[in-house]
């Protein structure tokens, strides 16, 4: 199994709408990737404002997922609920 997990920051001076984001973005991303299972997080104390992990069963899903022709609808629509830089993080689950 593949995870791809976003985090994206709090801090001073940046700005994170959760309702657009739970309600609207990751929506858009499900349709767009198909994952196999995807968890989003609020962060509630530490460095993270959300993060949210998208699995999927093998690496040429993901990699299809990524080559999706929506991916820039999915990248234009960061600044419909952030003004902060995302971290992308791809995984291996091993357990």
């Amino acid at each position: 199994m593949i995870k791809l997990t976003v985090t994206y920051p709090k801090g001073e001076g940046i700005t994170f709408d959760h309702e657009y984001y739970a309600t609207k973005h990751v929506p858009m991303c499900e349709e767009v990737f198909t994952p196999a299972r995807v968890e989003l997080e609020k962060g509630i104390n530490g460095p993270a404002a959300a993060s949210v992990s998208f699995y999927f069963e093998t690496m040429d899903a993901f990699n299809a997922a990524m080559a999706s022709p929506r991916m820039g609808d999915v990248m234009a629509d960061l600044g419909n609920y952030t003004n902060g830089v995302p971290t992308m993080q791809i995984s291996s689950v091993v357990k």
